[in-house]
């Protein structure tokens, strides 16, 4: 459908082309958003505890094979619950935020990703019921945590550059994306146990709820010139 419908977009002669005026883009984005040091400090506290929150989702099948001994049928349908239950999940903090604000919710979701990870620690192993439990309460946290954060992070965006925050904002997402799971091997290398490498993740957690409390959200949102929401 995009190769028939989409028109081509002519490069001027003496053009970058695509990747060229791209990456000139990113920069211009980059040096623009010193301008505003609070959202910069608002999206280092979400790349640090989104990295922690990528992990758990990409190692908790392997958590679960390799330290818990479940079969493969078992982590399917819990990866199958996860999926369905962050539906209700984000709907669920969506309310919450509307109550007590996006901040205060989002630092609860943190609270709740580290008691996760010390359930995952003390889980005993072949104990699928026990496993199913704890895909639950991810699959309810999961959806809210992500959800919220992009909602924040618009309000910190100025007006008329929302396009090129959010492409900063995602790139620098994936840029960091690899210091979970390095930190969960390294673990793994130093131990040998996959709950000690589990455990080690809080440090994602507990590190990006500092980062995060300390944004003063309200003046992030005055210097973003944007209108301050009654709850966030």
């Amino acid at each position: 459908v995009p190769l028939r419908r989409l028109r081509d977009r002519r490069i001027p002669p003496g053009g970058e082309g695509a990747v060229g005026s791209g990456w000139q883009q990113l920069r211009a984005t980059l040096r623009d958003m010193r301008r505003h040091p609070l959202t910069l400090s608002f999206l280092l506290a979400y790349l640090v505890y989104n990295d922690g929150i990528q992990t758990v989702i990409s190692q908790a099948s392997l958590y679960g094979s390799e330290e818990l001994g479940l079969d493969q049928t078992t982590l399917i349908v819990a990866v199958l619950l996860v999926q369905i239950l962050a539906v209700a999940g984000a709907l669920g903090m969506g309310r919450l935020a509307r109550t007590h604000g996006a901040k205060r919710t989002i630092l609860g979701s943190l609270v709740i990703w580290t008691l996760i990870l010390i359930s995952a620690y003390l889980l005993p192993s072949d104990a699928p019921v026990f496993f199913f439990v704890l895909a639950a309460a991810i699959g309810l946290v999961l959806g809210g945590s992500q959800a919220l954060s992009r909602s924040l992070f618009s309000h910190l965006v100025p007006r008329g550059k929302e396009a090129e925050y959010f492409s900063a904002y995602e790139l620098s997402d994936r840029g960091l994306s690899w210091l979970g799971p390095l930190v969960f091997g390294l673990a793994y290398q130093l131990t040998g146990s996959y709950r000690d490498a589990i455990i080690s993740l809080i440090v994602f957690f507990a590190l990006g709820a500092v980062l995060l409390a300390r944004v003063p959200v309200r003046r992030a949102v005055e210097a973003a010139g944007n209108p301050v929401p009654e709850r966030i």
